[in-house]
């Protein structure tokens, strides 16, 4: 932040203390080697400010704090610096939202000779409790979750590997709409086709993972809760006249976990399957039909079931064909039964 009375005094009531320390009087008054404690600040996603006394009393507790769970032995030290990079990365993507689709808009002067400062200093004052509250209350429910997960996949013998579905939706003809939409339109779209995503993949029992503007993905447990969200997905956004036709594809098999992403040959089968998908269907792999016939939710074989009444979903085979790093591929069309 600037030098600017007004905005220091913005960012002081923000970090609740006024700029106090450099980075060395933090380090040392934190009782953290000057080296440890430049990590953790990097990882956070701070900027390295030189000798300027740029840090706060909270900034020295934050550094006493992971480096004491460090000491502890609670956490290894690149553990700590994981969790500050983490941590770090996520705020800062929720901050910059916040600033950009919330805070702008109710800043704006209602007066004409008000500053923006003057607007933001009292809205903040009586926003930042309330903003804090919800979040520790989303992380505490969040972390509840993911906590339960992990648990219940320690306590199964049979996921020392877990398995999970991975899918990923893609909208079709992206790159042209950004050329012919303006800036606000477009980003208008991704926020909605994000926004309708999150919301259907959460409301069906998934987790999104990340969305990249045009492509999300998520991840299930179960496959019969991939392949509903994957066709909710394209049946929700096809009666969307704004919406651009969608794509996706989904696999199932094991996957690395890191840092809030998944990565691993399950996660590139998912996003090789998307892009040869034609508009407005979802493909499959052979180990997610797999889990759907076995789990009783589409037939092992359409001509050879007489009843076909009971299952969910239909699936057919396609040509198969050979998938960049990934050999050759058989996709199945998911379709859901009437």
């Amino acid at each position: 932040m600037s030098d600017d009375p007004s905005a220091l005094s913005i960012e002081e009531l923000i970090l609740g203390a006024g700029r106090q320390y450099t980075p060395f009087q933090a380090a040392r008054a934190a009782g953290v080697p000057m080296e440890l404690a430049s990590r953790f600040w990097r990882a956070m996603g701070f900027a390295d400010v030189g000798q300027a006394r740029a840090l706060t009393e909270a900034d020295v507790l934050a550094l006493r704090r992971l480096s004491g769970l460090v000491e502890a032995g609670l956490l290894s030290e690149p553990m700590a610096i994981q969790v500050a990079r983490s941590t770090g990365q996520t705020t800062a993507r929720l901050a910059d939202w916040q600033m950009d689709s919330f805070l702008e808009d109710l800043t704006e002067p209602p007066e004409p000779g008000m500053t923006r400062n003057e607007v933001t200093y009292p809205l903040v004052q009586l926003l930042l409790p309330e903003l804090e509250e919800f979040l520790v209350y989303v992380w505490r429910r969040q972390l509840a979750a993911a906590t339960g997960r992990v648990v219940q996949a320690q306590d199964d013998a049979d996921t020392v590997a877990r398995r999970q579905a991975i899918g990923f939706a893609d909208l079709v003809g992206f790159t042209r709409l950004t050329r012919r939409l303006e800036e606000d339109e477009l980003g208008e779209l991704v926020e909605a086709f994000e926004t309708t995503a999150a919301d259907l993949v959460a409301a069906h029992g998934g987790r999104l993972i990340k969305a990249l503007g045009d492509e999300v993905l998520y991840v299930a447990e179960e496959a019969g809760t991939a392949a509903e969200i994957g066709l909710r997905l394209i049946e929700t956004l096809s009666n969307d006249a704004t919406m651009p036709e969608l794509r996706v594809g989904i696999a199932f098999g094991t996957m690395t976990s890191r840092m809030g992403d998944v990565f691993g040959n399950t996660v590139n089968l998912a996003s090789r399957l998307t892009s040869i998908a034609p508009k407005d269907t979802v493909l499959v792999d052979g180990a997610l039909r797999s889990e759907l016939t076995g789990a009783g939710h589409a037939p092992e074989s359409e001509k050879e079931t007489e009843d076909l009444s009971g299952f969910r979903f239909a699936l057919q085979p396609l040509y198969q064909r050979p998938v960049r790093g990934l050999g050759v591929v058989e996709p199945w069309l998911l379709t859901r039964r009437p």
